[in-house]
């Protein structure tokens, strides 16, 4: 990823109408984002729990993504029968949420592998060597950035704590074992480094290794950055797969190059159908496509998993697809699928486990890392949440979001609403919101005699608070425009606030981060919130 100051000016918002007012043909000169698509246009996805988006249709075949919502820098690892994902999470603590599959469409949620805030966490690898399992994780602090790498024996946990390798400047690590069985991690810009013999520490300095294949200079592209190495080995040649091109920007720009060689440390022969994926122009489904990893299916067919961000919904962050490989007679390979906008046939093998996860919550069993998370949380964060009796209590935190960490967590559908109880003590505030960063989000608090309006990052408005100290509060998303209704006497009947929003410009290419614009709670001030009763639905 293109390590693009996340802490810069906001700029200006463009929103959905503003920009579908620039005539289409300048969209690809100007790398405007579109109007969404229509709903219900092309293909549609199968429901899952709360009607959340499903890639498995149910009839030997799915359509793309295989986990909505931001699911990036997908590293995947196949283990015996089964396979394990985890991804880039960035601020979100506990973070690198492991998934687990049996047939590459449908995943289920094993837990959270780190605990620990490091900083923010970038394109992990998830590896096992000897029966142990690591996973190399870069974190980024605002004026520093390092590696860390954790283990585990169960990939269930427990995990240690990070181990800092001491590899400051790179990103995205790939792990591999070379033919005389010793390990590296190629780093990003094409050097590498060699490991101890357990993993947990490095030996000498990274050497550079691999010049990077270049795309032609009037390609529309963020910036060269070559990252998020992978590396295999099949018959006679490792091969190095690389992202090029920037991870967002213009959508034309990441993409997948592949390189092999018969030796890690070269000389590595590019492959002369670079790229093998790009998005080529704005009418695709799926923009800014590449950090990819090729993995054998089930019954022995090869795929690759990648990311990329939906057509009219950067909101959503980068989503993770999979697509199918051939491997062609002069030991290359190619990806199929096309803009992956159409169904696919499913793997071949493999066998169907739940997908996804209920994300209504009663706040009976604990979901702390499965799903809700803290943004960039204090060593004591985690103190902050008493369970009991299927109430969350959450104390309070900073004077707004922008102060505090708020409890957040990934979705992955375009319109959807939750609903929630809120009681607040004396002297806090507490609501539900939409949070990008401290410095973006939108969303509706109250404390006891005001409602506080959280709009562009700021607090907008207090009007007066008809309801007192506890209320239910409804917040819709429909596909970028937000509303909020709220109710006194326990849903008898609601009442629309008079302060709606649109949203479709709270994302990466505006504010910087490559995050996501994720619903959560939130509690401000002195004293404590109490969370009953939460509820998530995806919208038609």
């Amino acid at each position: 990823m293109v390590d693009i100051n996340r802490r810069g000016a906001l700029g200006s918002l463009l929103t959905g109408a503003a920009v579908a007012a620039v005539p289409a043909a300048s969209h690809a000169q100007m790398g405007t984002l579109p109007s969404a698509p229509t709903p219900g246009a092309g293909p549609t996805w199968a429901k899952g729990i709360e009607g959340q988006r499903k890639a498995d249709l149910g009839d030997g075949t799915f359509l793309n993504p295989i986990l909505a919502g931001d699911h990036p820098d997908p590293s995947i690892l196949k283990d015996g029968d089964d396979y394990y994902m985890t991804h880039s999470s960035f601020d979100a603590y506990p973070g690198l949420l492991i998934w687990r599959s049996k047939d590459l469409v449908n995943w289920t949620p094993v837990g959270p592998a780190l605990k620990t805030n490091v900083g923010s966490i970038w394109a992990p690898e998830l590896c096992k060597h000897k029966g142990r399992y690591y996973i190399y994780l870069p974190a980024k602090f605002p004026d520093n950035n390092t590696s860390y790498v954790i283990w585990a024996d169960r990939i269930e946990g427990p995990w240690s704590e990070p181990v800092d390798l001491k590899l400051p400047r790179y990103i995205d690590p790939g792990h591999v074992v070379d033919e005389n069985g010793e390990r590296w991690l190629f780093l990003s810009g094409g050097d590498r480094i060699k490991l101890t013999p357990d993993g947990l520490s490095t030996v000498g300095q990274p050497e550079h290794v691999y010049n990077p294949w270049r795309y032609p200079d009037d390609w529309d592209v963020e910036g060269f950055s070559p990252e998020g190495p992978k590396v295999m080995r099949r018959g006679d040649y490792y091969y190095l797969v690389t992202a090029v091109g920037g991870t967002a920007g213009p959508p034309t720009g990441h993409m997948v190059i592949v390189a092999r060689s018969k030796s890690l440390a070269g000389p590595w022969e590019d492959d002369p159908k670079n790229p093998v994926v790009r998005t080529t122009n704005n009418s695709e489904k799926w923009w800014s496509r590449g950090h990819a990893t090729l993995v054998e299916g089930p019954a022995g067919d090869w795929w690759t998993v990648y990311h990329g961000y939906e057509n009219g919904f950067y909101t959503l962050g980068r989503q993770t697809l999979l697509a199918p490989v051939t491997w062609t007679k002069d030991g290359w390979f190619e990806v199929g699928g096309g803009d992956l906008s159409k169904p696919l046939a499913k793997p071949k093998g493999g066998k169907v486990v739940p997908h996804g996860m209920a994300l209504s919550d009663d706040f009976r069993a604990d979901k702390y890392g499965v799903q809700w998370s803290f943004f960039d949380p204090k060593p004591n964060e985690r103190d902050r949440i008493r369970r009991e009796g299927g109430v969350l209590t959450l104390k309070g935190a900073g004077e707004a979001p922008s102060t505090g960490a708020p409890l957040i967590f990934v979705n992955g559908d375009q319109a959807y609403e939750i609903e929630c109880e809120i009681e607040v003590d004396p002297d806090t505030r507490a609501g539900l919101i939409l949070f990008y960063d401290r410095q973006l989000y939108c969303g509706l608090g109250f404390d006891q005699k005001n409602f506080v309006t959280h709009q562009y990052g700021i607090e907008r408005g207090r009007p007066s608070n008809p309801h007192g100290s506890k209320m239910l509060m409804r917040l819709r998303n429909d596909r970028h425009i937000v509303s909020f209704h709220t109710s006194g006497d326990n849903g008898a009947t609601w009442k629309r606030f008079d302060r709606g929003m649109e949203v479709s410009g709270y994302h990466h290419n505006v504010r910087g981060g490559f995050l996501m614009l994720k619903p959560g709670l939130y509690a401000a001030g002195k004293g404590s919130a109490r969370f009953k009763g939460f509820k998530y639905r995806a919208l038609a």
